[in-house]
């Protein structure tokens, strides 16, 4: 297991780049992932962001978001047909992720809605984009919806798969159902000392119980997990992961920098730009309800809201042609 930043890269082949210090831009050189694709990094301010590129660089951008516990593979099957209508795709490792690294080796590693959302702006801004469309689950549709609130002239349009997924970090929700709540065990799991413990020295096996139960129809190899398996390795993903779920919860304090952005999500604001919501029909969630009312108070500018069967959680892998429609009819 990489236990630090050095032998981390070094065990995704990018020792030496991610590496470069000042020499790092918006072309750093390049390693390959499990799919052989190319893995690019960008610096920002904050982070050293790997991410993959498709697509010719001066086409219309589109930037894929994954989730916890998943990485870029998830959109394996949305890249291609994206490229083939000639957009310019761009699939970046969350922080916490596969080559993605805090850039200060002492800075606490902080993973709060606020910041992820900067995160996917700031890239952008390394990459010079100034206007792109955005689809991402779980952490990425997250990152999305609250990108898209604060900064609403830089996304041309959003493919929000899971719906409106902004949090009020401020104030502890009130108890759920018992049936909800048993759905959430790891939530609580890593808001304890033997949460930490364990996510550290068996996160593959959690990892795979989520997917499992999460998406309970779908059926995926040992094969396709270890193309995933390494990007769970990076040296952050723990304390990421951790601080992610402690600080929605009311139990760890945010990154002073956001406090005020925080306070505005509280109340949690519509989202104005053209969008399409996509929800799972067969994720272990439970199943979505037909009624569109509630994506509609969130979504001002909704162009249409489906219900995908055949997907669980990871919506993306399971039904790619979904989101590949959903997006074009945006764009």
């Amino acid at each position: 297991m990489a236990t630090n930043r050095r032998e981390f890269l070094k065990s995704v082949g990018i020792a030496g780049t991610a590496a470069l210090g000042s020499q790092l831009g918006a072309s750093a050189a390049s390693a390959q992932a499990a799919n052989g694709s190319s893995i690019k990094m960008v610096r920002t301010e904050v982070l050293d962001i790997g991410y993959e590129e498709h697509g010719e660089p001066d086409a219309m951008p589109v930037i894929l978001l994954h989730g916890f516990p998943y990485d870029v593979r998830s959109f394996d099957g949305v890249v291609p047909p994206l490229v083939q209508a000639g957009y310019r795709i761009l699939v970046p490792y969350l922080r916490g992720y596969g080559p993605t690294l805090l850039r200060d080796a002492d800075a606490p590693r902080m993973a709060e809605q606020a910041a992820i959302a900067q995160d996917l702006i700031d890239f952008a801004d390394a990459l010079a984009i100034e206007q792109f469309t955005v689809a991402g689950f779980d952490w990425g549709n997250r990152a999305a919806c609250i990108a898209a609130i604060l900064n609403p002239e830089r996304i041309w349009a959003q493919v929000a798969i899971g719906g409106y997924s902004v949090q009020n970090t401020l104030a502890p929700a009130r108890p759920a159902p018992a049936a909800l709540e048993a759905m959430l065990w790891y939530q609580w799991y890593f808001n304890t000392k033997r949460g930490v413990e364990g996510l550290s020295s068996n996160r593959h096996d959690i990892i795979r119980h989520l997917w499992n139960t999460w998406s309970p129809e779908w059926t995926y190899s040992d094969e396709d997990y270890q193309r995933s398996a390494p990007s769970f390795e990076n040296p952050d993903f723990v304390d990421m992961v951790i601080h992610s779920y402690r600080h929605r919860h009311v139990n760890a304090p945010g990154e002073e920098r956001f406090l005020e952005i925080e306070r505005e999500l509280a109340q949690r604001p519509r989202i104005t730009v053209p969008a399409i919501v996509l929800r799972a029909a067969d994720s272990g969630f439970g199943a979505p309800s037909a009624d569109p009312v509630g994506d509609e108070a969130r979504f001002s500018n909704l162009i249409a809201r489906r219900i995908v069967t055949g997907a669980g959680h990871d919506l993306p892998a399971h039904r790619p042609d979904a989101v590949v429609d959903a997006l074009l009819e945006l764009l």
